[in-house]
């Protein structure tokens, strides 16, 4: 059942058609363009963040944009491997993922937390599809190689490293105005699943498909400065002096190298966006304040 439209909020009418009218140079920038969005996180949990992602999804679409999600679910798993007695072992934050837990992982992402995801979007009003790399075999992937401290090579199993994205079967569906929604599942040529992190698949899904923008919802602010306040319109040389300062550092580094690599590669732009702030993905990409740090060649929101 769709959602019915909603009753009349008590905004000023003035105040709402001076918000509509701060939006349209971007919706007139961004028509027709392609925005991938990883979404996890609180963002992904919280009964009222889900929902009004769903909404800036689907708004989005309707106002021109084609918007594509990649999802995460790692909490979801690990929900589901301690349901059914199996222990997770992460190396180097990665999850150890051995031919049983690949057949968890692939229920998980695949099965519960992609159809959740598809079915919020449809109940907003939109017309999602879930996909795996596994379909049309659109995200090939190779065993990951890293080594322990004495150059010992170590044995992730299923944990995968993207080779190559097919854009085929995503371009299909955003031009016949579906969302499509992607759980980072890859496979080799010998029909091998793979279990790859959901910010890499997302930057290069983004890279492959030529998109405008990457956006990263996380459970941060963005990147702060020494004094707290979020750091925007960035480029990359900033981020790597950034990088080599020490301002970077922790478990914000993959994702700002996944954002790193996507603009190198060809994305206009990549934002950690704060997921936690409903309506997030509106906020940072149709007003002036944003909300997250941008990296790019482009100054924030122009």
């Amino acid at each position: 059942m769709k959602h019915p439209i909603p009753a009349a909020h008590s905004h000023d009418p003035a105040t709402i058609v001076e918000i509509l009218v701060e939006a349209l140079p971007y919706i007139q920038r961004y028509a027709g363009k392609t925005i991938v969005v990883k979404y996890g996180g609180n963002a992904m949990t919280d009964d009222i963040l889900v929902d009004s992602f769903a909404r800036d999804i689907v708004l989005m679409k309707t106002v021109g944009l084609n918007p594509v999600v990649v999802h995460g679910g790692g909490p979801q798993i690990g929900i589901v491997l301690e349901q059914l007695g199996m222990k997770s072992t992460f190396i180097e934050g990665m999850r150890v993922t051995d031919s049983d837990t690949m057949e968890v992982v692939e229920m998980v992402l695949g099965g519960q937390v992609n159809k959740s995801i598809v079915n919020q979007i449809n109940l907003a009003g939109g017309k999602a599809i879930g996909l795996t790399g596994k379909d049309n075999a659109q995200i090939h992937a190779k065993p990951m190689k890293i080594t322990d401290q004495q150059g010992a090579p170590v044995d992730l199993g299923h944990v995968g490293d993207i080779t190559h994205i097919s854009t085929d079967l995503i371009e299909m569906l955003t031009g016949a105005d579906y969302i499509p929604v992607i759980a980072p599942i890859g496979i080799d040529e010998q029909g091998h699943s793979f279990n790859i992190n959901a910010d890499v698949v997302a930057g290069k899904v983004a890279e492959a498909l030529k998109a405008e923008r990457l956006m990263l919802l996380t459970n941060v602010a963005g990147l702060l400065d020494a004094e707290g306040k979020v750091m925007t319109g960035l480029s990359v040389a900033d981020v790597n002096r950034l990088i080599d300062d020490g301002t970077i550092y922790g478990g914000m580094l993959p994702k700002i190298r996944c954002a790193l690599e996507a603009v190198e590669g060809g994305v206009d732009s990549a934002v950690i966006v704060d997921g936690r702030v409903p309506h997030a993905t509106l906020l940072e990409i149709f007003t002036n304040a944003g909300a997250g740090t941008l990296i790019g060649a482009a100054p924030a929101n122009t």
